[in-house]
């Protein structure tokens, strides 16, 4: 894997972690939606790992 996939994942994963936590934020968080996003984020991990 080269070096601008793997910062384009790093990107990817920073911004789902920025929208976990502005959902996290909200007066009334949507759990379910918190619950995609964090399964989106460890697949990304995943991916980056097997770089």
């Amino acid at each position: 894997m080269d070096n601008v996939h793997l910062a384009s994942l790093q990107a990817k994963h920073a911004g789902l972690e920025a929208r976990i936590v502005s959902e996290l934020q909200r007066p009334a968080p949507d759990a379910s939606a918190i619950a995609t996003l964090k399964k989106q984020k460890l697949r990304l991990k995943d991916e980056m790992a097997r770089a």
